[in-house]
């Protein structure tokens, strides 16, 4: 008996008149494991966007942790107010707080920490300067870099004048009788340790705008530039928020 063929009904739905086959066309991914939906294939999932997210995301965590130390730092420092000693003479507990008068160079190290602030946040936006960017990508050169650079360096500049000038204030503090190792004054102790652990995050800020510097001749691509900037802009004004509200503290919380 001749053997009979007949064709499949998707096979007959599939062909079209006037061509001899089957249309030569992909089908888009759907299901099957890959989690997702017709419009999977449209939308990359390790784009520069998802990039920058993913690393904001990051910072901010470690942000939200700096903070969380920050703020059980006042916690302690409003402890402290209470702190205090039995005289042995009166036989009466005596406190051991007593403010202290805060440098005047701590409001000229605020306003520079602030303006620094600014240039940062001017370096952010330029690095994401969309005409800029757009020439580069078309090969008219880096507009966007050489209008970063200035503000970057400002920023380190700026930072870098601040922690100069903590370095007076603890100095002109030391030469008041208000050291360190002076442990009987509560006041000067949590002074030192609130501002010196602010000045090592702030150091950090500074290593991470030479790393901007460097990256900004050295990365090619253009969205790892933007990270960079992005990220350390990001640190550097949770940094600036933090001073103004500890030297807010340091001022009138005594």
């Amino acid at each position: 008996m001749p053997a009979t063929f007949t064709h499949s009904p998707a096979e007959t739905v599939r062909k079209e008149p006037g061509i001899g086959g089957k249309p030569p066309v992909d089908r888009r991914p759907t299901g099957g494991g890959g989690g997702g939906g017709d419009d999977d294939w449209r939308r990359p999932k390790h784009g520069p966007r998802e990039l920058l997210h993913r690393v904001r995301f990051f910072v901010f965590s470690a942000l939200a942790g700096d903070m969380m130390f920050f703020a059980v730092l006042v916690v302690l420092f409003f402890a402290g107010h209470f702190s205090s000693h039995l005289d042995p003479r009166s036989h009466e507990f005596i406190g051991d707080w007593h403010p202290i008068q805060l440098p005047p160079i701590l409001y000229v190290n605020t306003a520079v920490l602030l303006l620094s602030s600014l240039t940062a946040e001017r370096a952010r936006h330029n690095i994401f300067r969309e005409i800029d960017v757009f020439e580069e990508w078309l090969g008219l050169g880096r507009p966007a870099v050489h209008r970063t650079l200035p503000w970057i360096g400002a920023t380190l500049a700026l930072g870098a004048m601040f922690l100069a000038g903590q370095w007076a204030a603890w100095l002109q503090l030391s030469a008041q009788g208000f050291a360190f190792d002076h442990w009987s004054t509560p006041a000067s102790y949590f002074f030192y340790v609130i501002t010196g652990l602010h000045a090592v995050h702030l150091a950090l800020g500074l290593l991470a705008l030479v790393v901007c510097l460097i990256g900004l001749g050295w990365f090619k691509r253009v969205e790892l530039r933007q990270v960079a900037v992005d990220a350390t802009a990001w640190y550097w004004h949770t940094m600036g928020l933090a001073w103004v509200l500890l030297f807010a503290l340091l001022a009138l919380g005594q």
